[in-house]
């Protein structure tokens, strides 16, 4: 059994440590990874016929708006002047180059899973495309969040910077899910709900989240029948992923709609088999997605 596990595992990093696009003749590993992870979705102001990448959507939340940056390689207005290890420390730790801290509406608390190799492709791919001179948007936030420095604080509770690391026990089809899900697409930035000061309430994984960006109702993808997805089956949510069509004839609708397009849909079929599996294999929560009043107390946030 421990060798079946430790082949397993080998397996996994196998295919982990050759960037996902390896098996897409059709892009780069760097370009299909930067799809994967939705980076055109939120840092192109589609809304404004914005320049891809050149940042400016607005991102509504509950904690205010925050607008997306420039991050085409112009050197002034963008990351042009940024390295590769810069790149890195602001994808896994959340700072910028300058030493301060990033919100979290810029996901890095699921970035700081990528691998050495896929951090470093999608690295290579940004570089290759053409720069656009355009200047950062200041966030609209209320005045008790416009410093930074209590983001240190925010992130000593919420913050976790580590890679992922496979499991033993489980498949390699689990484990690359695993990895897409937690870290690559980042499901669980808007799938999962949030406690009043803005920390993933882990008990709910993937539960859904009735104050999502924009105000949106983001949905329980959890195996639970009843609030969840439960009564789909492992090709339902594959096709699901590659077309937006869902097992009772409809269609993905809002943000989810754009993720399918723009990432989902390019992936390979290995990968979104993947994703079904680990989320098929999930624990089941129950939790019907309305709006709801802020609880004081919510003893399960921290991490």
């Amino acid at each position: 059994m421990l060798a079946q596990r430790h082949a397993a595992v080998m397996l996994w990093l196998a295919v982990a440590a050759a960037p996902a696009g390896a098996a897409d003749a059709g892009a780069s590993p760097g370009e299909y990874l930067f799809r994967a992870a939705g980076c055109a979705g939120c840092h192109t102001d589609a809304e404004n016929q914005g320049a891809p990448l050149a940042g400016g959507r607005a991102l509504h939340s509950p904690f205010g708006t925050f607008y997306a940056s420039n991050i085409t390689p112009d050197p002034d207005t963008g990351i042009g002047n940024w390295s590769e290890t810069d790149f890195v420390r602001a994808l896994r730790e959340g700072i910028s180059p300058q030493g301060k801290h990033y919100y979290p509406a810029f996901p890095y608390t699921s970035y700081t899973r990528l691998t050495d190799a896929d951090l470093s492709a999608i690295w290579t791919y940004l570089r290759s495309l053409k720069p656009v001179r355009q200047a950062n948007r200041p966030h609209e936030l209320p005045w008790y969040l416009r410093s930074r420095a209590t983001l240190r604080i925010w992130k000593t509770m919420f913050f976790n910077p580590d890679p992922y690391q496979p499991h033993a026990d489980q498949s390699p089809a689990w484990n690359r899910g695993a990895y897409l899900v937690n870290a690559v697409t980042h499901c669980g930035e808007c799938h999962t709900p949030r406690n009043m000061l803005g920390g993933f309430r882990q008990s709910q994984h993937l539960a859904g989240n009735p104050d999502g960006v924009d105000d949106a109702k983001v949905p329980n993808i959890t195996p639970d029948r009843g609030t969840g997805i439960g009564k789909w089956t492992e090709n339902d949510l594959v096709y699901y992923l590659e077309t937006g069509a869902t097992p009772d004839g409809d269609y993905a609708g809002d943000a989810m709609a754009d993720v399918i397009d723009n990432s989902t849909s390019y992936l390979t079929q290995d990968d979104r088999r993947a994703i079904a599996v680990y989320i098929k294999a999930l624990p089941a929560v129950e939790h019907a997605i309305r709006k709801e009043k802020k609880k004081k107390t919510e003893p399960d946030e921290y991490q």
